[in-house]
């Protein structure tokens, strides 16, 4: 079992929601991203989602490509992002680490490097946007050997013929994108979220966590009452890329991850 599994069977036994909080790794600069990342556990957060900066994120809207270049800019690199995991894994090994972005940087670092690395870094988990079932070869099969979870989106256009072959070879969790569209483009609907959440549990025992377009903590309570959790990313970057401090990004964090937990 992977850090991820040990954390949903936990607040399974709990009866609580989960909260999963993204950030770009290197956003706004290296340490103060660090700062943040270690940070979150104590705000709330049962799941990190790390960025990784790339310079053609489809799937991401303009908040978080904007976070993506000011990574960049400020020299962040996937072999920094991974030291990043280590430093937080220095002081804390038990919060699951997903990393979040596209396939190309890890292309070109090869797999079979960036996946013993990856391992041995202490990351629990990948999201890959642009890497469809078809291609599971390339990456997901190699990740999975390693123990890592492959987790894969599901939309509001995954219908009921697609949905087994996405669902194939993930685990972890599977996030349902509640909204078509890219990331901050829109806001969750609860209501239309719940039948879709309901049919992707028919077909799977992984827990479904929802995420694009939860920005406030009632948002987030909303969504979390009809999934096993919600994701934020957007509005947490956005924050971030105000200047507010630390310390007051992560009480923004802790108010939203109260109300998923309130679910």
């Amino acid at each position: 079992m992977t850090r991820i599994d040990v954390r949903f069977a936990a607040l399974k036994a709990e009866g609580r929601k989960a909260f999963v909080a993204y950030i770009m790794g290197g956003d706004p600069d290296h340490d103060r991203s660090l700062a943040l990342m270690q940070g979150l556990p104590a705000a709330g957060v049962d799941v990190i989602e790390l960025g990784l900066p790339f310079t053609d994120p489809m799937a991401d809207g303009p908040t978080i490509q904007r976070a993506g270049q000011r990574a960049l800019e400020g020299g962040q690199t996937l072999a920094l992002t991974l030291a990043m995991v280590r430093a937080f894994r220095a002081g804390d090994d038990a919060t699951p680490i997903v990393l979040m972005g596209y396939y190309n940087p890890i292309y070109s670092m090869g797999v079979e490097r960036f996946v013993a690395e990856a391992t041995s870094a202490g990351v629990d988990g990948l999201i890959i946007v642009d890497l469809p079932p078809e291609e599971d070869a390339e990456l997901c099969l190699p990740a999975r050997a390693a123990g890592m979870n492959f987790i894969r989106l599901a939309t509001p256009t995954t219908d009921d013929r697609r949905l087994p072959t996405v669902l194939r070879n993930t685990s972890g969790f599977v996030y349902y994108v509640s909204i078509t569209g890219i990331t901050g483009a829109g806001a969750a609907d609860a209501g239309a979220v719940a039948p879709e959440v309901a049919r992707i549990k028919a077909a799977t025992d992984l827990p479904v966590i929802v995420g694009f377009g939860i920005a406030t903590p009632e948002a987030a309570r909303a969504v979390a009452s009809v999934a096993d959790g919600c994701v934020v990313g957007s509005a947490i970057v956005a924050k971030i890329g105000s200047g507010a401090p630390v310390a007051e990004v992560l009480g923004f964090v802790a108010d939203l991850a109260a109300g998923a937990h309130s679910a």
